[in-house]
Parts: structure tokens; sequence; C-alpha cells
């Protein structure tokens, strides 16, 4: 299956969730190349980005599953599938 190139952004608002959005990605982490948070406990919010290299159905998966937490909001934007004429 074609692997992809993308990043996740999440957004979580509120503490409750957080050990459930990390174990959740811990489960992705063989697709995982690098992982940023940044936390503002200030305002109560938190942001993660993932960059990701992985089929997208799995992509979709992990996006899918963290999309439907209590205060977490999520954006993926991939590559575009590579066509023949790029394959070299």
């Amino acid at each position: 299956m074609e692997k992809r190139l993308g990043i996740i952004a999440i957004v979580i608002t509120g503490k409750n969730h957080i050990a459930e959005i990390n174990d959740l990605i811990s489960t992705f982490s063989d697709a995982i190349i690098a992982r940023q948070g940044i936390p503002m406990p200030q305002r109560n919010i938190s942001f993660i980005s993932l960059i990701i290299e992985a089929p997208m159905n799995m992509i979709n998966t992990l996006t899918g599953k963290l999309g439907r937490i209590d205060g977490v909001a999520v954006k993926t934007i991939v590559t575009q599938k590579e066509s023949k004429d790029n394959e070299k």
C-alpha cells in the first residue's frame, strides 16, 4: 500500500482527555516521524503537530479516532499521490 507524507494538527481544549490522546498517538508511533506539543495552560488549550508517513487508511483512522474525542479538533494535510509520470 502506498504511503503518504502528511501533517496532522491537533487542538485540544481542556485536560480531560490528554491521556487518551497520548495513548492513541502512541498506538500509531511506527508511522509518526516527528511530534511537537505546545501546552498553553493559561488559556486551557494545547497544540500537537504530527509529521506522519503512512497509508491513507491509517492516516484516516488516526484522525477519525482523534476527532471523536471531546474537546479535540483535527486537521490533516497530506501529499498528493505520485503520478506515473513523476516516478523514476
